[in-house]
């Protein structure tokens, strides 16, 4: 059955906001898990713009569901991650002027140095995930470095939409969409697990969560701005039951 991870990192871009201690990203993993999340995932990011230490360590400590952590593949970060052992440790590309994460992580480039990376994670019982493109050259390359997941970067099909009328039989969405389909076939093709995520919101995921073999999708924006309206726990509940309608429809 298709399941959700819910990134909470916003919560906390709110509370760096002004220095202070609320909202807490704890909190915000209770009710996500109330909700219906399978799984919180926060980006410790080296300049510690939204997500602190002390919030991946309370999240460990006190999260009754599984913790992603997103994070560059650097000593410190894996020293961090082999300490703390969250259930999944997600590789991503990170730049200090990015605003969010842009585009896959390029294994090609720097296979064995992430080959050993990937090495003291599982050594750790960390299971490891790669966020990368929808190119066949980096799933393999995934695959060689001893990658047990790969989460494909669904951001180039949800601007495609965005930008087309929302329309998933455009051409444009389409052609998106069939290279996340092809890439998650050959994830699992490969004896991966096939996740998905970036830019995912409550009117373009049903056409990723329809998607055969997608274990997990993970989304965190859309739904911390849906909480200002409606609470992170209704935010959570409504996503879920999208995502658990489409399967539905494609199984």
């Amino acid at each position: 059955m298709i399941e959700l991870g819910v990134n909470i990192d916003h919560v906390a871009t709110i509370r760096q906001a002004r220095r202070t201690y609320e909202p807490d990203p704890v909190w915000a993993a209770v009710e996500a898990h109330l909700g219906g999340a399978d799984g919180i995932t926060v980006h410790l990011r080296e300049d510690r713009r939204h997500i602190q230490d002390d919030d991946v360590r309370r999240l460990r400590d006190l999260v009754h569901i599984k913790l992603n952590l997103e994070m560059a593949a650097t000593e410190e970060m894996v020293g961090i991650a082999c300490a703390l052992k969250p259930e999944m440790a997600m590789l991503v590309p990170e730049g200090r002027h990015e605003v969010t994460t842009e585009g896959g992580l390029d294994i090609v480039s720097q296979e064995e140095r992430l080959k050993g990376v990937i090495g003291r994670l599982r050594d750790a019982g960390i299971v490891t995930s790669v966020f990368i493109d929808a190119e066949p050259a980096q799933i393999e390359a995934a695959a060689r470095i001893g990658a047990q997941v790969c989460e494909v970067h669904t951001g180039p099909y949800a601007h495609a939409f965005y930008g087309l009328g929302r329309d998933r039989e455009s051409q444009a969405v389409v052609v998106e969409l069939d290279k996340v389909r092809a890439g998650g076939k050959l994830i699992r093709d490969l004896g991966m697990r096939f996740n998905a995520g970036h830019a995912l919101n409550y009117a373009n995921v049903q056409p990723v969560a329809e998607l055969p073999g997608v274990r997990e999708l993970h989304i965190g924006h859309a739904i911390v701005s849906r909480s200002v309206f409606v609470g992170l726990r209704e935010a959570v509940r409504e996503m879920k039951a999208l995502m658990r309608e489409a399967a539905g429809r494609a199984a």
